[in-house]
């Protein structure tokens, strides 16, 4: 059977346990249906979020069998992805299940879960603000709190190109510039955002893009006079997200796509 043949069984064939028993794998195929299913919501959430750039961007989760990553196919807009148009992508971007096509810079995926084992979902926009505020060179400070998500230290950026990740070694690249934190600018191009799950890395993008959107806000206005310590920063960090809260904002922002 093809491996879009297969993918279109599991679509068509939904298993009956709707709630496996914790800690219990759940039913063969299934947990490639969850994936799929969550891959295209969280896009569908990006896109409400005004993170698309046309058909460019993209999100994955890691395949729980370690055969790569499945990730938004190309040629959609995030608004448009729905479970079909998901893709299985193996380090050396050969698509092992679905009938999309993957996109060119599936190494910044590959390469950023090769690299961080904790990772479970990675995001890369093109977002608007991200972009312009890194154009400035200025640090992100914790102005606001979404800023204390991710300062201090000042966000994380890759520098050594604007262009296109298309290459593995400008995957590792990027992963190396990303380290271990949650996220990093990417100079002249957009972001990247590194989770343990699809939930915690869409929601995080979003904050990152915010934080990016109030900082350009307060350049225009002359620039700041106050920001959080870093001692404060990081109390507002634990306090405004931790992992429940991170979930609780998720939550909300899939109950705020329309409906059908």
């Amino acid at each position: 059977m093809r491996a879009g043949a297969r993918l279109r069984s599991v679509l068509s064939h939904p298993s009956n346990d709707a709630n496996p028993t914790p800690g219990i794998r759940p039913p063969e195929g299934e947990h490639v249906r969850e994936m799929l299913e969550k891959v295209s919501l969280g896009c569908r959430v990006l896109g409400a979020a005004d993170q698309s750039d046309l058909v460019w961007g993209h999100l994955s989760a890691r395949d729980p069998d370690g055969r790569g990553v499945w990730m938004k196919a190309s040629t959609w807009g995030f608004e448009e992805v729905t479970p079909d148009r998901v893709v299985l992508v193996d380090p050396d971007g050969n698509v092992l299940e679905g009938d999309g096509r993957r996109h060119i810079e599936y190494p910044i995926h590959t390469e950023v879960m090769a690299n961080r084992s904790d990772v479970g979902a990675v995001v890369h926009t093109h977002s608007r603000s991200a972009v312009a505020f890194g154009a400035t060179g200025q640090p992100l400070l914790p102005v606001s709190h979404e800023g204390t998500l991710f300062a201090p230290p000042d966000i994380a950026r890759f520098t050594l190109t604007g262009d296109l990740i298309i290459t593995r070694e400008l995957g590792r690249a990027l992963a190396g510039a990303l380290g271990n934190r949650n996220a990093a600018l990417m100079i002249n191009h957009g972001m990247v955002v590194a989770a343990a799950d699809v939930e915690t890395a869409v929601a995080t993008t979003i904050l990152l893009d915010a934080a990016c959107r109030m900082q350009l806000d307060i350049l225009a206005a002359g620039g700041a006079e106050h920001w959080s310590s870093d001692e404060e920063a990081l109390s507002k960090r634990q306090h405004c997200y931790p992992d429940a809260l991170l979930r609780q904002a998720w939550d909300y922002l899939v109950r705020r796509l329309p409906s059908g």
